[in-house]
C-alpha cells in the first residue's frame, strides 16, 4: 500500500537516531514515493552532518538513495517548544512523525520542566497549529515509549501526557487522525547503553550496571521503522501500537559485550527516576489491548474513540520485560546479528547507514 505517495511528510526531532533511520526508509520507497521529506530540528551540526553523510555515499548500491535525497529531503531549522517554528514548518505537511523528545531519565529528573516545555508543550503546538491554522494534516504520529506506561519518573510522566494529548486530539480534530507508537530501548541509539558500554570496555573498564536484577525491552532502530509503518497502515484514530520485542537482562548484555576480555562490573545503584523493569502495556490497558500480528494495539479508553472488537480477545495481564527474558545465548545472538558485538564496532559507521 503507497501511503507516502506524493506525502509531504515532516519529521520532528528528524536528526535523532529514530528520524535518521526513518528518513533513509522513507527513501527507499518501500511506501511510495513521498513528495517531501522535512527534516525539522534545532541543531544544524546535525543537520550539517546527516547532509555530509549522504554525500557521501559508501557504495553503489546506495546511488539511488543519495538522488532521493537530493531531491526530496528539505532541512528545516526550529524548535518544537516555538509555535511560530512549528507552524511554519507544518502548512503542508500531510503525515508528521514526532520524535522530537527529551529521552534522558536523569536529565529529566533534574530539569523537568524541561521535559515539560518539549514532550508536553512541544506536543500541544502541533494540536494548535492544525487547529489554529485549519492545516490539511491526515496523520500525526506520537512516538512514545515503555517510560510511559507506569510512569515513575519525569520523562515517563511526560510522554504519558503527550499520548493523552494525541489520543484527546481525535476528539476535538476529528478530520486528522492522530495515534502513537510505543515501545522500549532502541539498540544503540544515541545515548543508550550499548554505546556507553562500548566506550568502557575501550577504556578497560569497569563497565557500570545499575542493578543485578535489571531488564530492559531491547528494539533494532529498523523494528522501531516498522513499527511507525504498521501504526500508519492499520492504526484506527487514538490507539497505540506496541511491538512484540524481547528483553534481556542488562547484565547479560555487559557480559555479552565483555566477552572473553577482563573487564570488572560495578553496581552503581538505581539511578534517579528508573525501573527495575519497564512495561509496555499496564495491567489497566490490558482489556483493551488486542493482538495485531506482530504488534499490540491499545484501544482509547476515551467512549468517543473506543471501538470494541468482540471476536478479540484481549490480553490478561501487563506486558513486562521481566517476563519475557531471553537466555544469555539469546542475548548474544540477538547482539551479534545486529553487528553490536564490541569487535563488530559498527558504531564507528554511524547509525544513518547501517
Amino acid at each position: 500500500m503507497d501511503i507516502f505517495n506524493n506525502k509531504v511528510i515532516v519529521i520532528t526531532g528528524g536528526t535523532g537516531s529514530l528520524g535518521k533511520v526513518l528518513t533513509r526508509r522513507l527513501l527507499k520507497k518501500e511506501l511510495g514515493s513521498p513528495q517531501k521529506i522535512i527534516i525539522f530540528s534545532r541543531d544544524e551540526a546535525k543537520q550539517h552532518t546527516m547532509r555530509v553523510e549522504y554525500q557521501h555515499k559508501g557504495n553503489v548500491t546506495d546511488e539511488v538513495i543519495y538522488d532521493n535525497f537530493a531531491r526530496l529531503i528539505e532541512f528545516r531549522i526550529g524548535d518544537i517548544r516555538d509555535f511560530h517554528s512549528v507552524c511554519s514548518v507544518l502548512k503542508d505537511a500531510d503525515i508528521i512523525i514526532n520524535a522530537a523528545a527529551l529521552k534522558q531519565v536523569p536529565s529529566c529528573e533534574y530539569f523537568p520542566y524541561e521535559a515539560v516545555q518539549t514532550n508536553i508543550i512541544g506536543a500541544e503546538n502541533i494540536l494548535r497549529a492544525i487547529d489554529e491554522k485549519a492545516l490539511g494534516v491526515e496523520t500525526v504520529v506520537g512516538v512514545s515509549t515503555d517510560k510511559a506506561c507506569k510512569p515513575v519518573n519525569a520523562m515517563g510522566i511526560s510522554k504519558a501526557m503527550q499520548e493523552r494529548i494525541f489520543i484527546t486530539a481525535n476528539v476535538m480534530l476529528p478530520k486528522t487522525r492522530f495515534i502513537c507508537v510505543r515501545y522500549g530501548n532502541v539498540l544503540a541509539s544515541r545515548g543508550s547503553v550499548i554505546p556507553l558500554f562500548h566506550e568502557q570496555i575501550k577504556h578497560g573498564g569497569p563497565l557500570t550496571i545499575t542493578t543485578k536484577e535489571m531488564t530492559r525491552f531491547l528494539l533494532p532502530l529498523e523494528s522501531a521503522v516498522d513499527t511507525i509503518f504498521a501504526a500508519l497502515l492499520g492504526a484506527k484514530p487514538g490507539e497505540i501500537y506496541i511491538p512484540k520485542i524481547p528483553a534481556a537482562r542488562i547484565e547479560d548484555i555487559a557480559k555479552v559485550l565483555i566477552g572473553k576480555r577482563t573487564v570488572a562490573i560495578n553496581y552503581t545503584g538505581i539511578r534517579p527516576g528508573e525501573k527495575v523493569h519497564e512495561v509496555l502495556i499496564s495491567e489497566e490497558e490490558a482489556w483493551r489491548a488486542y493482538d495485531r500480528g506482530d504488534y499490540y494495539a491499545i484501544k482509547p479508553m476515551l467512549p468517543e474513540l473506543f471501538v470494541p472488537e468482540p471476536t478479540q480477545q484481549a490480553l490478561v495481564k501487563e506486558y513486562s520485560s521481566g517476563d519475557f527474558l531471553m537466555t544469555y545465548e539469546e542475548t548474544e545472538a540477538l547482539l551479534r546479528k545486529h553487528h553490536l558485538l564490541v569487535d563488530q564496532d559498527s558504531m564507528g559507521k554511524g547509525e544513518f547507514l547501517r
